[in-house]
């Protein structure tokens, strides 16, 4: 199979998935609970007030989704993708690894298939190869989009941490 064809699909099929995550939280589409149930379901979590968070999440599947389809800013997309993907997991940590028991699975296959195209580049049927921006891509890239990610998945986790642990001190709050 020609690596150009296999790039383009795994841009695809992992754009697809993030379109679809996206429009269950913001929509309630594909079984989906929408913004106000998600909102709820993040205040459990600590992530208050919910709706902000859920619109943010949403959006940044939504744009990820785009620049991966597109094959454009692939480094930026890399990076949204993995601070995304790190805020599931944490938040998805406790329940262990497999997703029919809540578990982070599924957040960690997609923020792993994120760094393979940040590593591989999109291929040669992209916005950034039509745009001779191939040089963006690699380890290097994809080093510096992970760190990005993680420190702006670094924020909501350290919200929730702060939120939980004040919710233990005094219960009545």
């Amino acid at each position: 199979m020609d690596v150009n064809l296999g790039l383009l699909i795994l841009r695809l099929v992992l754009a697809a998935l993030l379109w679809g995550h996206a429009m269950q939280k913001l929509f309630g589409w594909f079984r989906g609970q929408g913004v106000r149930k998600t909102a709820a379901l993040f205040e459990q979590w600590g992530l208050r007030p919910g709706f902000p968070f859920v619109v943010l999440s949403g959006a940044s599947e939504l744009v990820a989704g785009a620049l991966i389809i597109l094959g454009a800013a692939i480094p930026l997309s890399t990076a949204i993708v993995v601070g995304s993907m790190s805020v599931a997991i944490a938040f998805n940590l406790p329940h262990g690894l497999w997703a029919h028991l809540g578990g982070y699975e599924v957040a960690l296959v997609y923020a792993l298939l994120g760094i393979v195209i940040g590593v591989a580049g999109p291929g040669d049927w992209s916005m950034d190869a039509a745009l001779g921006m191939s040089g963006l891509h690699g380890p290097f890239w994809t080093l510096g989009a992970i760190a990005l990610g993680l420190a702006g998945a670094a924020v909501p986790i350290s919200l929730r941490t702060i939120t939980v642990t004040r919710a233990r001190q005094d219960p009545a709050a």
